[in-house]
C-alpha cells in the first residue's frame, strides 16, 4: 500500500469483512486474464466462506488456481464537495478449497444466511435439506489480510 498513514491491521480488515455487504472475489481466467466476480461471505475465524454453483466459470477458476483475493467494502460516503468518496476497505488474500464434509458445509451456509437472512432461519433447514447437493460451498483459508480507511 502506497499510503501508509491509511493502512490498518489484520483485525480491522477482519471486521470490514465482516461487515461488508459484498466482497469481489478476483480469480486468474483460464486464458489468463484477470476474473473478478461478487460473492456473499461470511466469516469463521481465519476462514471465509461463500457458496456457488456447483459448475461455472468461477468453479473453474478455483479448481486450477486455488489462490484468491477478496476485496471488501465496508463503509462508504461520496463527499462531493471534497471530491472524493470516505471508505473503508480490506484486501484479503489466501486459497480457496471447496468444502465437500457435510457437516462443516451446512455450517457455512448457516454463517451465510445468519449474515444475509438474519430473520429467516426458521426455514433454513429446509431450505438446506432440498438444496444442499446443488450448491458449492468454497472456504477461503486466510494468508494476507490488510485493510484501509479513508475516512
Amino acid at each position: 500500500m502506497r499510503r501508509k498513514d491509511r493502512e490498518m491491521p489484520w483485525d480491522f480488515a477482519l471486521a470490514t469483512a465482516d461487515k461488508c455487504p459484498w466482497a469481489v472475489l478476483s480469480l486468474t481466467g483460464e486464458d489468463g486474464w484477470p476474473y473478478g466476480v461478487p460473492v456473499s461471505i461470511a466469516r469463521d475465524g481465519d476462514r471465509i466462506y461463500f457458496h456457488s454453483a456447483v459448475s461455472g466459470t468461477k468453479t473453474d477458476c478455483m479448481r486450477r488456481d486455488s489462490r484468491v483475493s477478496l476485496t471488501c467494502v465496508g463503509e462508504a460516503r461520496a463527499v462531493p464537495e471534497e471530491y472524493t468518496v470516505k471508505y473503508e476497505s480490506a484486501v484479503i488474500r489466501g486459497r480457496a478449497l471447496e468444502v465437500t464434509d457435510e457437516g462443516e458445509k451446512v455450517r457455512a451456509l448457516g454463517l451465510i444466511c445468519e449474515k444475509y437472512a438474519p430473520g429467516h432461519m426458521d426455514r433454513f433447514q429446509e431450505t438446506v435439506d432440498k438444496s444442499l447437493r446443488g450448491t458449492a460451498v468454497w472456504r477461503v483459508d486466510i494468508s494476507e489480510a490488510s485493510g484501509k480507511r479513508n475516512k
